[in-house]
Parts: structure tokens; C-alpha cells; sequence
């Protein structure tokens, strides 16, 4: 099967770390944290921290959010000029439904401006040499699917692609995706559509390619703890068995990731808690080692709890609610915190 699976750019989490290990599981495309334009015209070093690449990345997608037509054309040419041909699309956030992105005009509130929408996609286009894709959703307030018209305006813009999240911008990450306005956005276009929303195991993937017709998937909060995900759909696509990681490649994985963000920064290794409570859950402890999570500052620290919770785990300690508990329900708050 001729599609690739993407890692959605995701603030807070897409760093370079993650996408690193997501890349040696099997992601075909990764994408930078979204990424203020504002912020790389103020020439802020932090900002210009997130379009750096990873060791194993040959190209990456640089997700820019703004509202400003000058400023997001500007600041895509200026990332253009740094990673040259490493830079395999801009993509512009008229998606992120965080409170303080949308109350500057960012993000999904794009789609409630559908003429500076167009203008934005035609200024970026205009500036940049490499393709040129847009981010958004089902639309705006519930139950005003504009999808169609929306996606269609920025095609005329001149976007090279789309990628379209089945929910309403006022869902957040409520509620379900829906996949038949994806389907009605692909068999309105003539561009590549992505399809974005729900995407939890191969299964899932296989079932967004066949009820929409889309040509690739995108993960975003599945791949979170799990990076296997993206063996997974791969195994899915060729009609593979697909042999779930073991607890020992679990912490093994924590292991690196941790060391890897303290590599990048020790002030990013605090990331590593949700990480890291996503990476356990499911498995007998995760609870008692949840609760000791927020007490980890170093990475001895993690180190330290990693191998303490492989023992007890290994001798069959009991949780009920492992299965239940989400530590990413609230990522929409949580990238509104990140992207501030």
C-alpha cells in the first residue's frame, strides 16, 4: 500500500525527541511542534529551537501558525532558506482549537476568516519554493460542517494539500471523528487529502483510507507512549501480524526517550512525566507509578522509577483503573499552554 503515515505536529510533544523515535518505529513523515511565525520574526532563539531536526531526519514538515499574511510568508521563506532541501513542506495551523491561539486569530480561527485564510495560503505559496499544505477541521461551531467550501478555498489558493481533522474546532478532542466529511473533502478535491482524527491502532488507519479515500493517514495523540503505532499500521497496510512491544522495549523506550530530552535540554526532561504515564498505561503499577511521576526532576530520577516500576510490574503487581486512565484527555489545554 502506496500511503504514508504521518506524525501530526503537536505543541508540546512533537519535539525533536519524540519525532526521533517515532521515525526508528516506523513514521514516514514527522512534523515540528507548530510553530510561532511571530515569534521566529522576533528572532526568538526558543522558537527557532523547534524547526531543528532530529539525528534520523532526512526531511521534516515545519508547521507554522499566524494570521498575518507578511509575517507567515516572510517567516516561511526564512525557514525555507535554513533547512533548504531537508524541508519537505510548510504546513499552516487553521486548526488548533486551543483558547489562546484562537483569541489572537490563530489557528482554527482561520476558518471563521475564510477570506484571510485564502490570502494567508496565497502569501505562503507565493514565498516558498516547497509544497505548501494546510491543517484544519470539520469546522468551526458544531454542527456547521464547512469542510468542503473550506478546503475548497484554500485548493484555489493554491495549497498542495490538505489535511483535514474530522471534528469541530468547539469539540476540541471531544466526542468522535467524523470520516464521511473527509470522504466529501477528498471527492471534492483534486489535492492530496490527509486524513486526521481518531487514528488508534492499524485497524483504524486501514478504515480512514477505505470510508474516505484519502492517500495518507496522519497520527497525533495515539502515537504519544505509543510509537508503535506507527509498526503497526505498517504491518496493518501489508496484511502483517503485528507483535505488540514487550515490557522490557517499553522501558527500554522510556528509557531512551528520557535521555534524549534531557540531551535537547535538562528543562525538557519535566515532559517526560506525561510521556511516561502514557508509555505505562495498561500495564500492572502504573498507577502507584504515576502518583511518583511529578516527583522526578533528573534523569537518575526517571532512571530510578523506570526500573523500579519494570520490577514490580514483572512480579505482577495489580491496578484496576490502568486501563481507564488517559493522561492525555486534556492535551487541548495542554497545547494551549505549550503554544502560549
Amino acid at each position: 500500500m502506496s500511503a504514508k503515515v504521518l506524525l501530526a505536529p503537536m505543541a508540546g510533544v512533537s519535539d525533536l525527541a519524540f519525532r526521533d523515535i517515532c521515525i526508528a518505529h516506523g513514521a514516514d513523515l514527522t512534523y515540528s511542534e507548530m510553530v510561532s511565525a511571530k515569534g521566529l520574526s522576533y528572532g526568538s532563539e526558543k522558537t527557532k529551537d523547534l524547526i531543528k531536526l532530529s539525528p534520523s531526519e532526512k526531511v521534516i514538515g515545519v508547521q507554522l501558525f499566524g494570521h498575518e499574511s507578511d509575517v507567515m510568508a516572510s517567516q516561511a521563506a526564512w525557514v525555507e532558506d535554513v533547512l533548504q532541501d531537508r524541508l519537505a513542506c510548510i504546513d499552516i495551523n487553521m486548526g488548533c482549537p486551543a483558547r489562546k491561539i484562537v483569541a489572537k486569530g490563530d489557528g482554527a480561527a482561520l476558518m471563521k476568516s475564510p477570506d484571510l485564510a485564502k490570502e494567508i495560503v496565497r502569501a505562503v505559496k507565493r514565498s516558498v519554493r516547497c509544497p505548501v499544505s494546510v491543517k484544519f477541521r470539520r469546522g468551526w461551531a458544531q454542527g456547521d460542517d464547512t469542510s468542503v467550501s473550506f478546503a475548497k478555498i484554500v485548493e484555489d489558493a493554491g495549497a498542495d494539500a490538505i489535511t483535514l481533522h474530522g471534528r469541530y474546532a468547539m469539540q476540541y478532542y471531544k466526542g468522535s471523528s467524523d470520516r464521511a466529511c473527509i470522504a466529501a473533502v477528498k471527492n471534492a478535491l483534486s489535492i492530496p487529502v490527509i486524513g486526521n482524527g481518531d487514528i488508534r491502532c492499524g485497524q483504524d488507519a486501514l478504515s480512514m483510507l477505505d470510508q474516505t479515500g484519502c492517500d495518507h493517514v496522519m497520527v497525533a495523540r495515539s502515537a504519544v507512549g505509543n510509537p508503535w503505532i506507527f509498526e503497526e499500521i505498517h504491518a496493518a497496510f501489508d496484511g502483517r501480524a503485528f507483535k505488540p512491544p514487550t515490557l522490557e522495549e517499553r522501558i527500554n523506550a522510556m528509557r531512551e526517550h528520557a535521555r534524549k530530552l534531557h540531551d535537547m535540554h535538562p528543562r525538557l526532561l519535566l515532559r517526560m512525566r506525561k510521556h511516561a504515564a502514557a508509555y505505562i498505561k495498561g500495564i500492572p503499577g502504573a498507577s502507584a507509578a504515576r502518583a511518583s511521576l511529578n516527583e522526578c526532576t533528573t534523569l537518575d530520577d526517571f532512571y530510578r522509577l523506570f526500573d523500579a516500576f519494570a520490577q514490580r510490574a514483572s512480579i505482577g503487581a495489580s491496578s484496576v483503573d490502568d486501563m481507564t486512565v488517559d493522561p492525555f484527555d486534556d492535551l487541548a489545554e495542554q497545547e494551549q499552554e505549550d503554544a502560549s
